[in-house]
């Protein structure tokens, strides 16, 4: 087996795994792993191609300041290669981006600057018009740009199509793809056209991109929406865009690309993205509607990984409507996490503050029902803690009971709604009982993810 010399090395050869599980009707449906790139997407592959042309057109040098404007995996590829190669890197990445890429970019050195991801191009605060103008304002510094940038699509008609030619056997009857920077559709639009010119290609879209719009009848909207999945659908036509050989696009809901990518992994154990989801609706989407046997091809643009604090959390999902809840009609519906079914985070009397306060911060929650067995005792959070410990920090070794607040106020299961309002007031959390039985907590938030999901 081969030792590289640098994780660049990596970059590409990609594996292709057929499907096994999933119904794609008539068809065969083949998948290609771009997640097994050592920065965990195919946008490594552009990543490498534009900093490595920058630096042989002289425009660039190890030293100097890279600046982007990315919303999904770009940034994560541009720090691979800046780090290897010794650039400073810039990045503005809209805020709607999953927090393990953010951790994942600044572990790496990356620069962060945070924007609105509820914005067009032509806003101030538009990741991209923004990483243009730091760049612009930065002494030295190289706009990246993307979305304008040759040897984006240049890194998929030299590597990415001649990768799925050779793997495919010179037979592939479609590609679905989707469309961010447009540099995939374009490269292998050309790469395509050029070596098998009998390939389909087949967008993958957003709900609230205007790319389906344009593709299926030709209208270039101006006005958009906004979507969850990270990375792909646009608002505009970038300049490489090259959509000439796409005839057919299938716009896909954040719901549907969610669910799709987790039951790619239930199905064939492939961990992908939010963009993941979105290619293989489509996929799916063509392959049933064929009458013949076709051998089809998609992409896993990136690994799940980043995504586990999002679509791969159960929590989020129902937060977000993306999961449906069993419906009761009183305020069991504003629970989050039911005491009955195991989730609801506690404690015991008997256990230590310090314990209580680790297990506040690892479920990401401010307060804890105080359960001797089934039994609720009291409740314990983060201001009672700091209360009790702020003078004396030993006393995180005392018992929560010590802490807790045991003259509770407790909601009847059969409450309206507009019964919480007081309680939230007053500062606390809602308390639900049936009975005396104890079915969970509802906080504001809670409250207000209801409201937003009936909206939906």
């Amino acid at each position: 087996m081969t030792v590289h010399q640098s994780v660049l090395e990596l970059i590409g050869r990609t594996p292709m795994v057929r499907a096994q599980r999933l119904d794609t009707g008539a068809c065969e449906l083949f998948l290609k792993l771009e997640s097994a790139n050592p920065g965990g997407s195919i946008k490594d592959r552009i990543g490498l191609s534009m900093v490595e042309g920058a630096e042989k057109a002289g425009r660039i040098k190890p030293g100097d300041t890279l600046v982007e404007g990315t919303a999904g995996n770009t940034g994560l590829g541009l720090a691979l290669v800046a780090q290897q190669k010794g650039y400073r890197l810039i990045l503005v990445v809209p805020d709607k981006m999953s927090r393990e890429k953010i951790f994942n970019l600044k572990a790496m050195g990356a620069e962060v600057v945070l924007t609105r991801s509820d914005v067009a191009k032509g806003h101030p605060e538009y990741y991209q018009d923004m990483a243009e103008r730091i760049a612009r304002e930065t002494p030295g510094a190289y706009f990246i740009n993307q979305f304008g940038n040759p040897d984006n699509p240049a890194a998929h008609i030299q590597t990415t199509g001649p990768e799925i030619l050779e793997q495919m056997n010179g037979t592939v009857d479609a590609i679905v793809v989707g469309c961010g920077s447009s540099g995939t559709l374009s490269g292998l639009s050309k790469f395509f056209a050029a070596h098998s010119p009998q390939t389909e290609l087949v967008l993958a879209d957003p709900v609230g991109s205007i790319l389906t719009q344009y593709i299926n009848e030709g209208t270039l909207s101006t006005k958009s929406a906004s979507w969850m999945v990270e990375g792909i659908g646009e608002d505009f036509l970038p300049t490489i865009s090259d959509f000439t050989r796409v005839r057919k696009a299938y716009a896909i809901s954040d719901k549907e690309s969610f669910l799709t990518a987790r039951e790619l992994l239930a199905k064939e154990g492939i961990l992908g993205g939010s963009s993941t989801g979105t290619l293989l609706a489509a996929a799916l989407k063509y392959c049933r509607e064929q009458t013949s046997p076709k051998r089809v091809v998609t992409l896993v643009c990136d690994t799940g990984n980043k995504y586990l604090s999002k679509m791969y959390n159960d929590y989020w999902m129902l937060d977000n409507g993306f999961l449906e809840r069993e419906r009761h009609g009183d305020l069991r519906d504003l629970l989050l996490r039911p005491f009955a079914q195991r989730d609801t985070v506690v404690i015991g009397p008997n256990e230590l503050l310090i314990t209580a306060y680790t297990r506040m911060k690892l479920y990401d929650v401010s307060q804890l029902p105080v359960m001797d067995g089934h039994r609720l005792v009291g409740i314990v959070d983060e201001s009672d803690v700091l209360m009790h410990v702020h003078a004396d920090e030993t006393r995180f070794r005392d018992p929560v009971a010590t802490a807790m607040i045991t003259n509770l106020q407790m909601l009847d299961v059969r409450s309206p709604i507009e019964s919480l309002l007081p309680v939230f007031e007053r500062g606390h959390v809602a308390i639900v009982v049936d009975d005396e039985q104890f079915l969970g907590l509802i906080t504001r938030i809670d409250l207000l993810n209801y409201l937003r999901r009936k909206v939906n």
